[in-house]
């Protein structure tokens, strides 16, 4: 999904029952267990928060990812338009 506007992916998500969770305008996966994924999306790191995550697809050409799970929380921080790649995941999320 390419935006007209300067080649940004659109960023969206769509989660049904708070058990799986697709998501689009991904640029990349920071860490991930079962309790919590952290994603660099083209609105921000996004943390989403539960139990048992599992990241069921990844396709970062095309910027998607599927969660499976119970999702308990999503959580946006500020934009990735200001980080630096050297900082750290925390430093990154905490700006």
């Amino acid at each position: 999904m390419e935006d007209l506007n300067g080649g940004a992916r659109t960023h969206k998500v769509s989660m049904a029952n708070r058990k799986t969770c697709a998501i689009n305008g991904v640029n990349d996966v920071l860490s991930f267990d079962i309790h919590e994924i952290l994603l660099e999306t083209e609105q921000g790191m996004l943390m989403i928060k539960g139990d048992e995550l599992h990241v069921g697809r990844l396709t970062l050409d095309k910027g998607e990812v599927d969660v499976n799970g119970r999702i308990d929380s999503l959580t946006y921080s500020e934009g990735t338009s200001n980080t630096n790649k050297t900082d750290s995941i925390i430093a990154r999320l905490f700006k």
